[in-house]
């Protein structure tokens, strides 16, 4: 497909229920965009525009989500789809949170901005998390962080941050933005055995640092999309 003036690689546009962060559970239509080696349709912004005004045609949805690898970083593109079309549902940014400048262009289109980390990522990758919850408190954008504990390996607990890596991100967290709703995924996972009373405990250890902490289970796929 050829096309002309900006352009971006969608996935897929898919209806779905969030798998996960402060919408889960919710109908949403999803506009994935694609990571570099995935199957993809190369969209204008009009035509991007249309795909989406059809697909919310058939109803039933709470939410747009722009997700996929690095939505975030298509910030300009999104807004000159918007600038053309104006979706009746809110729109919710679900990335990893490494454009903070993004929350500049998107701050007028976005009902919801959310980050979703793991606490494994290097230091930087967190510093820049931190500093788009910041954009958004800054700029009054309703935000929320997502820690996502991995699933992968036999043991979750060689998944879990340690409780002062946990708390100091937390800590950096509420001074940039005490406004962010604060979502604690635990790994999951029929192998994983019962409940780990230490998400409990680092739960109580956030909501002592900031006021607006959740622990919820993910839903996992087919059934959840993220």
């Amino acid at each position: 497909m050829r096309t002309t003036g900006p352009s971006a690689a969608i996935a897929a546009i898919v209806a779905g229920i969030q798998g996960q962060g402060l919408w889960t559970g919710r109908r949403q239509l999803f506009v994935r965009f694609a990571a570099e080696a995935e199957t993809a349709t190369l969209y204008s912004p009009e035509m991007l525009a249309r795909a989406i005004e059809r697909a919310l045609a058939a109803g039933g949805f709470h939410s747009v989500s722009l997700s996929g690898k690095d939505p975030a970083g298509c910030a300009s593109f999104i807004a000159q789809v918007w600038s053309v079309w104006r979706s009746p549902l809110p729109a919710v940014l679900d990335g990893d949170g490494q454009h903070p400048e993004a929350i500049a262009i998107l701050a007028g289109i976005l009902s919801l901005a959310q980050v979703t980390v793991t606490l494994n990522e290097p230091p930087a990758f967190l510093e820049r998390a931190v500093e788009t919850l910041g954009e958004c408190g800054r700029l009054k954008v309703d935000h929320a962080l997502v820690i996502a504990i991995r699933d992968t390996g036999p043991d979750p607990r060689k998944d879990l941050p340690s409780d002062d890596v946990f708390a100091r991100f937390v800590e950096q967290m509420h001074r940039a933005s005490p406004g962010t709703k604060l979502v604690v995924h635990p790994a999951q996972g029929a192998e994983r055995g019962p409940f780990d009373r230490r998400y409990a405990t680092m739960v109580e250890r956030a909501a002592a640092i900031h006021g607006d902490v959740t622990l919820s289970m993910r839903i996992p796929s087919p059934i959840g999309v993220r």
